[in-house]
């Protein structure tokens, strides 16, 4: 199974997600999944920010060697999920491939069913603290426990 993870830039939650969601398949012993990620106006090579790869640190991540790819240049017609950060992503990918309509989603609204549709979003906390930071990573983790439950 491939799954892709999208935000902005890929540099901050799509490379967070990306970074927890391939050390959770590890300790899930989930051998058959390839973790990927990109953003709809990545630049192609762009760095973490400071504080994603800080925080990514505090759960044993190391995101130093991330590099940002642009959703034109990924592969994400060869996914199998694509997992947004927002809703605005979602549309965003939709209006670019609309034949994957069928595999993409919120990281919410696959890991809780869509069970609360008002908040759906992953706010973005690039600018902000690493309190902002944390709270993010934070919020990713509890819906990568729900991912991986899901195609366990």
């Amino acid at each position: 199974m491939k799954i892709m993870f999208i935000c902005t830039g890929n540099i901050c939650r799509s490379a967070m997600a990306h970074g927890l969601m391939e050390k959770m398949t590890k300790e899930n012993n989930l051998k058959d999944i390839e973790i990927y990620s990109c953003g709809v106006f990545a630049e192609n090579g762009d760095k973490p920010t400071y504080n994603a790869i800080e925080v990514a640190k505090e759960y044993d991540v190391d995101l130093k060697n991330h590099t940002a790819t642009n959703i034109r240049n990924s592969s994400i017609e060869e996914m199998d999920l694509i997992l947004c950060a927002t809703t605005s992503h979602k549309n965003t990918v939709l209006q670019m491939y609309p034949n994957l309509k069928d595999k993409t989603y919120t990281m919410k609204e696959y890991a809780y069913d869509n069970e609360n549709k008002k908040d759906i979003d992953i706010k973005d906390p690039w600018g902000y603290d690493l309190e902002t930071y944390r709270f993010c990573i934070a919020e990713i983790e509890k819906c990568l426990n729900k991912i991986i439950e899901k195609i366990k």
